[in-house]
Parts: C-alpha cells; structure tokens; sequence
C-alpha cells in the first residue's frame, strides 16, 4: 500500500537540498546504502528548483516557491524532454517502413505518453534513453540501403547513463546493442574496424560510469574515496533479494503480460502477442522442415520479429522479477507504435483505440488518487494564511488509504517544528482510530490542529471512533483502487462522496469537553 506511484524520487532530495524544505527522505537515498544516482535529479528537477529560487532571490517573483511551482516546474521540463519520443519515432518510422505521421498520431494517442511522459519517473527518463538508443543503432543511407552505426561512443554514453538511470536499463538496452553489433559485424570487413568500435564504446561507457561514481561518492560522503558509491550495484543487490521485493508488493511473473501490458497499451498489446505467437509457430514449423531461417523472410517480413523483438525480450526479463508495477512497461511504448503502425494493424482498430486511451487517460491522469495533489494545495494555503502567519499554529496532517503524500508541496521549511505530517498508509480501522483519538486528546498542545485526510470510502470508518469533526472539506475527484467504491454507492445519491477525498479537521474543543 501506499507506493508513492505519482512522484519518483526525483522531487524530495531536490527540495531538500536546494530549497531547505521538510520532505520524506526515501531510502534509495539513504548515504549507508544508496540504490539511486544523485546526477539526474539534479540534472531535472534541481534545475528547475534553482531557477524558481534565484527569481525568489531576484525579487522577480516575490512567492515563486508554493505548491504550485513546485508541482508544475519538473513536469513542464520533463513534458519537453517526452519530444525526444516524437522525434525518434520520426526518425525510426522510415528505417522499419512505418508512415511516420500514422505512427507519431498513434504514439500522441496514448495516454502512456500523456499521463506518464509528463511525470517525473525515472522510468520516463529510461523510456527516452530507450529511444535515444533505437535511434543510434538504427541507420539508413539517403538511398535506402542500411549501414552499420559509427555512433559508438554515443550508444556507450547513453547505455552507461541509462543503467545508472535504473539498472534495468540493461533489459531495453540488450536487443539494441545485439543489433548494433550485428550491423557493426556485418558491414565491416576488417576486424581491426570492428575492435575499433567495440573499443571506442567500452572506453566512453567506462568514462561515463567514472563520473557517475565520482557524483555520487561526492553527494554521498563528501568525497571520502576510501568508499566509493556504485548505486547501481546495491540497487541490483537489494532487488535481487526476494525478501526485499515482497515488502513493495509481490505479484506473479505472469503479471506483466497478462495485466500490465494491457492496463497500458490495450489492444496494441494483444495484437503483439496475437503476431510474436503466429510468428514463433511458423519459424517453429520452418524448423522442423528444416529450413533455413533466412530462407524468404526478412527483419521487414510480416510479423517484423526484430520489432517483436524489442518489445517482448524486455518484457520477459522484467517478468523474472516478482515486484511488477505498470510504469516498469512505459520505455515499450516506442518499439509497440511502431510495429502496431506497420502493414496498418492498428487502423481497424482504431475506435476501440480511442476509447482505450480516453478513458486511460481519466483513470490514471484524473482520478486515480487524483484529490491528493489538490488535498496538498489547499492545507498549504491553509497553514501559509496570513492569520496562520501571525498567530503560529501546531499542525498534524494525518493520511490514510492514500498513497504517501509529498511533503515538498506542503512547502515547509526545515526549521519548522510546527507542522507534522503522519502517514498511515493503510492502517487497519482499530489502530487508525486509536491514533486519531491519541491526538484528539493531545493536551500538551493548547493551539494545535489536527487534520484527518482519507478516501471518501473510508469515511465511515473514521465515525466509529470516538472524536467529532469540523470543517469538513471534500475534493473531488478522487479514487483509490486499495479502496475502491462499492458498485451500488455509485448508482445512489451519495455517489460523488465515494469518488473524493475528505480533509476532516478534528474538533478538539469538543474532545476536552
């Protein structure tokens, strides 16, 4: 429960570090084992904080750090970093003879690349180093004919960034360099060409991990060398241990092509599976004719098994983990639109498309812990009043049945001892109300309010225990699938509440009494 899917590790450090705000400190980033690199949320979000923070300190935008900026900044980067993807399935439509502007309509269509594309994920950053490396290792002469790639320090480079990125990189990252190579072997006659290329990519791979090492161990300990950080490997280590997985959620192997893929791409997904099984058949059957596999097909052939390929050989590594979430899947988007656009599978399909994503788009992108975000808003405007201002408040924000809530839109300051945020994912009712009751009737606190934030359809649990409430407030909308409505609730009078989330403030008053 409580996985924090709508914000990536990206924002808390970043808050942290540049704006000296209070966040929850995630424990990929703890300096006694860190599982992630420091480069890229500093590369991303940090910058867009330092920008907002020196037009604070310019007096250019007297109130440039609220919940809002915070919120919109990283996301407005990372929305022109997703053109990446537009531009590589411009390039890479030729080379595998897709209509580029059917694939780039396709690719705009989905709400993978709405919703996810937009956010800030390192799964987002994966996806666009999976393109950028497609597009490196994919080249066509101005007449048509192939080549072998001459980007080798390029594919090193962006192979090395993106398994520091997330070590599962290397999944995405294996049939693009087996291309490569194949393309590297076959257009070149000379061996001492083809080591030249294999050695200029080790040499800037290693480069790259150099610095990434150096960044980290810098961050991390302040540049003691006598211990250097490779986050990757102790990201890779605490994953490999099934007892680490289970405590984030275990799910069967099969989930990813059984759920997943379809929760994400709909119908593309089927049709996938519907040609990589017509396709296994028939080179099983060649096999057994004892044909050559070359023999009348090609990487073009129907079928196109090299797109397969990119899209299934990933799949199948992620699914030797038992931890799957959705947004693992999002980098498969690119090689899926182009073989969907290819011999115009998806065009019959495309009503049933449209309705897909729309209502994609609504679930993920709107409702799916959708009052949230808001929620945040709102109690930061509410603790940053000006009557809060002048008469200092004790706050606690009290969560349950949400995901974990991101203290960084909250907008407090380190210093401030005045506000407490309690997260309790997804208590069971007995201690939630104990804990609800244990700071009703906290009377060592005299100006001190208390805020209880749930699901609408966890509402009437928090009746049975024994406090009143005031100032109820309800954002709409709101769902969360731990929690979900009950159908008939949906079809009554009381239906908008089931899809909101509550802000009840405690009526302490009342409980002294």
């Amino acid at each position: 429960m409580a996985k924090p899917l709508l914000f990536s590790l990206f924002r808390a450090v970043n808050v942290r570090d540049i704006l000296n705000l209070q966040v929850y400190y995630p424990w990929e980033f703890l300096s006694s084992s860190p599982c992630r690199t420091i480069v890229f949320p500093l590369m991303t979000s940090g910058v867009t904080y330092w920008v907002i923070k020196s037009l604070q300190q310019l007096d250019i935008c007297s109130s440039c750090i609220n919940s809002y900026t915070l919120l919109v900044s990283p996301r407005l980067l990372f929305t022109v970093f997703s053109f990446i993807l537009d531009y590589s399935v411009y390039r890479l439509a030729p080379f595998w003879e897709v209509d580029p502007w059917k694939a780039l309509v396709l690719l705009a269509g989905s709400y993978v690349t709405l919703v996810f594309y937009t956010r800030t994920f390192t799964n987002t950053l994966e996806g666009l180093f999976f393109a950028l490396l497609m597009v490196l290792v994919s080249s066509r002469k101005s007449d048509g004919s192939l080549v072998g790639p001459t980007s080798s320090p390029l594919i090193g480079i962006i192979t090395t960034a993106g398994f520091f990125n997330r070590p599962t990189f290397l999944a995405f990252a294996l049939m693009p360099l087996l291309y490569w190579a194949g393309l590297i072997v076959d257009s070149q006659k000379s061996i001492k060409t083809v080591i030249n290329h294999f050695s200029k990519l080790v040499l800037c791979a290693c480069f790259t991990a150099i610095v990434f090492v150096m960044a980290d161990t810098f961050y991390f300990t302040s540049m003691d060398l006598d211990n250097l950080y490779i986050t990757p490997f102790n990201f890779l280590s605490y994953n490999l241990n099934p007892h680490n997985l289970a405590l984030h959620g275990s799910h069967p192997r099969v989930t990813h092509f059984t759920v997943n893929g379809i929760m994400l791409f709909g119908v593309l997904h089927i049709l996938a599976i519907g040609a990589g099984i017509k396709t296994l058949k028939k080179y099983i059957h060649q096999l057994i004719r004892v044909r050559s596999f070359c023999h009348g097909s090609s990487v073009h052939s129907e079928g196109s098994p090299t797109l397969l390929l990119f899209y299934f050989v990933p799949l199948a590594f992620l699914s030797l983990f038992s931890h799957q979430e959705p947004r693992f899947l999002i980098p498969l988007i690119l090689p899926l639109v182009l073989f969907s656009t290819s011999q115009n599978r998806a065009v019959k399909w495309r009503h049933v498309i449209t309705i897909f994503n729309v209502l994609g788009a609504l679930l993920f992108g709107c409702l799916h812990q959708g009052g949230l975000i808001p929620c945040l808003c709102h109690l930061e405007q509410l603790m940053h009043s000006p009557e809060s201002s002048n008469h200092p408040r004790h706050y606690t924000l009290l969560f349950a049945h949400t995901y974990m809530p991101p203290r960084s839109l909250l907008n407090i300051n380190k210093r401030d001892t005045h506000i407490e945020v309690i997260d309790m994912a997804g208590s069971e009712e007995e201690i939630l109300c104990q804990t609800v009751e244990q700071q009703a009737n906290n009377f060592t606190c005299n100006d001190c309010h208390v805020f209880v934030i749930i699901p609408g359809t966890v509402r009437a649990t928090i009746t049975k225990c024994s406090v009143s409430f005031k100032n109820e407030t309800l954002i709409f909308p709101h769902l969360s699938m731990e929690d979900p409505p009950q159908v008939p609730f949906l079809f009554s009078g009381n239906w908008r509440s089931q899809l909101g989330l509550y802000i009840l403030q405690v009526d302490r008053d009342q409980q002294h009494l």
